[in-house]
This record gives C-alpha cells, structure tokens and sequence, in this order.
C-alpha cells in the first residue's frame, strides 16, 4: 500500500454498535487528532483514518472521494462499524459487502446505493469471517451470539472496496460492549497484523479461489460454509430476492437479474483483480428455467458455476 493511501474506517455517531466499536480501536491503538474533515473529528494511526459521522451510513455517498477532495490521500477500502438490525431479535456479529444490484439501474435504495452499481466488495471478508470463528468462542462473553455472513445489500456508494462488521440484532445488544471489544480486535488484527493475508499476498498463486453466490435467503448459509475453507475469498453474495426473474414462455426471462449477476461479477473482479471468479448457486432457491438461464448466461460471461464439491476439488487440486 503506498504512502498516500489509507484505509477508511467510517463510524457512525448515532449507532451505540458503531460508536462502541470505534471507541475500542481507540483504546486498542494509539491514534493521533487528525484535522477535522467536513467540520467532523478524525483520528490517524499509522494508514488508518477514522472518521465520525454525525448521523447514519446508508446514505453517505461516496466517502472515500470525499476524504480524497479533503485530505489529499486516497482511500484504498473502507471498513463501516455498525449495528444490524433483524426482526428475530438474536443477538449476532456479522459481515458483509454492500449494494443494491437488483434495483433498476442507478435507482436509489431505500436504505442508499445505486442500482446495479455495487461498490467492489472487500478483500478481507473471508479472512475476517475465518477469524471471527476462530476468536468467537474465545470470548465468553459473546456465547449465544449467532456468527454470520450477510448478503450484498444496502448503501452507501462508493468506489472503494467496502465491508459493514455489525453487531445485532435489536437495542439488547446493539451497545454489548463486548460484542464491540471482539470486532475492534477483529478490525485492527484484520488490517494491521502480518499474520493475515490479504489478496495482494496471494494473488500469484494458483490455488486460490473467489466466490460468487446466488440464490437462498438474507444469512447466506452457503456462502457462511465456503468461505470457511482455505484459499477461498468471497465476492458478492445475491440473496434469492435480489435475483427478481420474470417469466417469458418461451423466451429469456425479463427482470433484473441479469444486470444483479453482471454487477455482482464485474465489482467482483475490480476487487479481487487476477482473480479467478467462480460461482455457486442455491440450486433449491431457483426454478428449473431459472437455474438455466443463470446457466446460460454465466457460460456466456465464461464464469464457472460450481457445486461445493467440484469448488473442493478445485482447491485440492483434483478438479473433476
């Protein structure tokens, strides 16, 4: 990473998640004032900034320009402590990348991003989604959390590679300290320790695989599995709802869901570049002609769909 280039980590003054989360790295690091940036405080350690917002995320818009247009370095990623908020109400520590592909082009979603326009999902969410379940059950005092991945959705946009690490999932928890102390480790170990790869280490070797998912529901299960193993790195993960087919009798299906794979593959190659891109499809989350025409055009992308088996083998070197 050069000298002029830092890594964003944008915290949110009205979430308790986000406010805790940053107040941690804080205590787990020594960082230096940095001048105020668009009237809002900063902090600097080493090429890491962090920067306070006074009110949301979703809806802030090209971060990384911004910080660029007033400080004169360029933002490399960005990294957005937060809360997650679900309608079960189990307390949860999840990951994941940001966008709204489905959505009719450069339509703004209700909660931010631009349709088909998702920013390059984030290098390290594999990574931090092994070491999450490697430092989870070390911390008691996050027994019975749910650990997981979240699927690509939401804002803001930008064009920096981009991951939200949330705590979840209601007001219960949403300000458990210890939940917030596991994902500042998490953040400085993720982006500071040596021992970490990250994709430039690794890029130049043949074993290595990015995964693209489709189909299934909100908590990605399949892709929670794959990006478990070694040499796997995830991209964007499309949930069932944002792969929206419309029936044709005897054509190509109408909806979005081919500008949602598109962007979904095209942001995942800006991040993950020498990459080789391969996709595993929620076979049961798809109707027969859905899951053909998903077929079709991943041929005519010349992107490999794969089950879990033939992506193991491929990472054994055993390709069947």
């Amino acid at each position: 990473m050069g000298a002029s280039t830092v890594i964003l980590i944008a915290v949110n003054q009205a979430d308790i998640a986000s406010l805790n989360q940053g107040e941690s790295l804080r205590n787990l690091l020594k960082w230096d004032f940095h001048p105020n940036v668009e009237g809002h405080p900063a902090f600097s350690h080493l090429h890491l900034r962090m920067w306070y917002l006074p009110d949301g995320l979703l809806f802030e818009d090209y971060l990384d320009r911004r910080w660029t247009e007033a400080t004169g370095e360029l933002v490399g990623e960005v990294i957005f402590p937060s809360r997650h908020a679900a309608t079960s109400g189990r307390a949860s520590l999840t990951l994941h990348p940001i966008g709204v592909p489905h959505l009719p082009q450069g339509e703004q979603g209700p909660y931010g991003g631009f349709g088909g326009q998702s920013p390059p999902p984030n290098p390290r969410l594999a990574s931090w989604w092994k070491l999450l379940l490697e430092r989870a059950p070390m911390h008691t005092e996050v027994e019975g959390f749910d650990l997981s991945l979240e699927v690509t959705h939401h804002g803001p946009f930008l064009n920096a590679p981009a991951l939200f690490i949330e705590v979840g999932s209601t007001e219960a928890t949403w300000g458990h300290e210890g939940a917030a102390n596991l994902l500042a480790e998490l953040i400085r170990d993720g982006l500071l320790s040596p021992n970490i790869n990250t994709w430039s280490d690794v890029k130049k070797k043949g074993d290595q695989v990015v995964l693209v998912t489709l189909g299934g529901g909100h908590y990605a299960p399949r892709a929670n599995a794959l990006a478990a193993l070694d040499n796997v790195w995830l991209g964007h993960m499309l949930a069932s709802y944002a792969l929206p087919f419309i029936h044709v009798e005897g054509g190509e299906p109408k909806g979005t869901w081919k500008q949602a794979i598109n962007d979904a593959i095209t942001s995942t190659r800006k991040a993950f570049p020498e990459g080789e891109i391969v996709v595993s499809m929620d076979k049961k989350a798809f109707k027969g002609w859905q899951r053909q025409a998903v077929r079709e055009h991943l041929e005519v992308l010349r992107v490999p769909l794969l089950t879990t088996r033939q992506i193991k083998s491929r990472l054994e070197g055993t390709d069947e």
